[in-house]
């Protein structure tokens, strides 16, 4: 039977772009399905007393070129977004409501090309619906669901989820129970994923 592997992650991570995309080509490879589960990273920061690697000057720096050196490795384009670090609310709750309405990847697609290759403001409500129609996406009916109390209720339960089961960032995977974390980690999850 093929396993599955849920994949915790929030687009304001540099990290969980990377990490996404790399997971398809990983479940294609393994036969394994991927459980998309957005959640906020704020929340978990907050609730683990994490900080943002971005936070101690030498080891941003590194961050920032490491994650330079894993896009190469995988072959796609990423850009430092100059407006970073952003709040990701919206953005997750959309996230949410994508997934709803069994649209996730395209929005997915738009919102990590936006952030962690076109460089965009993705806190600016009118980027985002710019963004969103430029996928051909309905950016009103999306934004109109972000304030859907539903949606709001199903991103706190997935963080909370992420919380109580040991995430203390993103990306993190589950795979039998077992945490893995960060995209410096694929490797493990495929090997998960085979074993």
């Amino acid at each position: 039977m093929a396993k599955s592997v849920e994949f915790f992650f929030d687009f304001g991570s540099p990290a969980s772009y990377l990490a996404y995309t790399q997971i398809g080509k990983i479940a294609a490879r393994t036969g394994a399905e991927v459980i998309w589960r957005p959640f906020l990273i704020g929340g978990i920061m907050q609730a683990t007393g994490n900080r943002s690697p971005i936070e101690c000057a030498p080891k941003g720096k590194w961050m920032i070129e490491d994650l330079g050196r894993f896009a190469r490795r995988y072959g796609v384009a990423f850009n430092m977004n100059p407006h970073f670090p952003i709040n990701t609310l919206p953005l997750m709750r959309g996230a949410i409501a994508a997934q709803d309405g069994d649209f996730l990847t395209p929005y997915a697609d738009a919102i990590f090309q936006a952030m962690w290759i076109d460089g965009k403001n993705m806190a600016d409500p009118e980027v985002i619906g710019e963004v969103l129609t430029g996928a051909n996406l309905n950016a009103a009916q999306i934004i109109a669901a972000t304030q859907d109390q539903e949606v709001k209720d199903k991103l706190k339960a997935n963080t909370q989820e992420a919380f109580e089961r040991g995430a203390f960032g993103a990306p993190t995977y589950f795979i039998d129970d077992v945490m893995h974390f960060g995209q410096d980690r694929l490797d493990f999850v495929e090997d998960a994923l085979t074993a």
